[in-house]
């Protein structure tokens, strides 16, 4: 049975890729479902699937936060995961979905839930904005917020998995600081950089060749994606025309907004984008090669250096063995 998948907001679930990736289920707000239909709905799930990984945007309302800890709470379960996340809400949805295809796999719960903060290092989530002086998610300059004044204005902003800001002009792309534009980078010093290169999908071999994301002047992805695209009412080929080809994207798709988008952004006069990994094959070895440790405090599988579901730190290997040293000097 595979885990099940959660989300605040029904444009957090995209269409399946495959007839196989299963949905997500829907937790409401508080002004939208009672409590106690909530605590039922969530038993079931439990019930049925034994596992529910929720996730949800760090900008979601206090409200319907608190009424997630206050499921898992009542219900006195430690099989549901609440992640947290401060991505751009097509960042969330494009991982949510990447969650789903992975709850298929031979991974266990506690690997589905922790594995979200590792495959969020490969997703590069960002927009096209025509203004950047409500834009509180990536730093600005005060000469970027000056131009955000002018007619015709629009910059390229990059949200995960490092910020970056440009101007977007008629003749190409100018980097605004802070943030970081891409400059005339090499693939090959580039690839030092990323989350990890143990785990990284694919490097480059080429050595000292032109990062082609230069002509977009953000920083793309080292390895191969598809672009995901949500339009807002801003009128541009940009993110199609020029930062799509330059980051070699192998294919382009459209998706409906989601509702949160323009408030994330600070504006509705944006296109919002996301590159991500779609092969799951390629997912899958990501995740299976980082080693598996088991939680010390509630005892399921994870990867990475904190639980998905409690969020207890793995105990580094000093502190196991000197605790474990402090118990047995006391045995006979």
């Amino acid at each position: 049975m595979p885990t099940a998948i959660a989300v605040t907001s029904a444009d957090l679930v995209l269409p399946p890729t495959d007839q196989q990736t299963p949905t997500a289920a829907l937790l409401h707000a508080p002004d939208e479902q009672p409590l106690e239909a909530a605590l039922v709905d969530m038993h079931v799930m439990l019930e049925r699937y034994g596992y529910v990984v929720a996730v949800y945007p760090a900008s979601v309302p206090v409200a319907h936060e608190r009424r997630l800890h206050t499921l898992r709470s009542m219900l006195e379960t430690d099989r549901l995961a609440l992640l947290k996340l401060d991505l751009p809400p097509l960042g969330i949805a494009v991982l949510v979905r990447q969650l789903r295809q992975l709850s298929l796999c031979d991974f266990s719960p506690g690997v589905v839930a922790s594995a979200a903060r590792l495959l969020s290092h490969y997703i590069y989530a960002g927009a096209l904005l025509n203004s950047v002086t409500k834009l509180d998610r990536v730093p600005v300059s005060l000469k970027s917020h000056a131009k955000s004044w002018m007619p015709g204005t629009q910059f390229g902003v990059l949200a995960n998995p490092k910020p970056q800001l440009v101007k977007v002009t008629s003749s190409g792309t100018t980097p605004s600081r802070p943030g970081h534009g891409a400059g005339h980078r090499s693939r090959t010093a580039s690839a030092s950089t990323s989350p990890s290169a143990s785990t990284s999908p694919s490097s480059s071999t080429d050595l000292a060749l032109p990062d082609p994301s230069a002509r977009a002047g953000l920083a793309g992805p080292e390895f191969a994606t598809r672009l995901l695209v949500a339009k807002g009412t801003l009128a541009s080929d940009w993110v199609t025309g020029t930062l799509a080809p330059a980051w070699q994207v192998s294919g382009v798709h459209e998706t409906a907004l989601p509702a949160d988008s323009p408030r994330w952004w600070g504006t509705a006069k944006m296109i919002e984008f996301a590159a991500y990994l779609p092969d799951i094959s390629v997912l899958y070895q990501l995740v299976a090669s980082v080693r598996r440790e088991k939680c010390h405090w509630c005892g399921v599988e994870l990867i990475g250096d904190r639980c998905g579901f409690c969020s207890a730190p793995l105990t580094p290997p000093e502190n196991q063995s000197r605790a474990a040293g402090v118990l047995n000097q006391g045995s006979p």
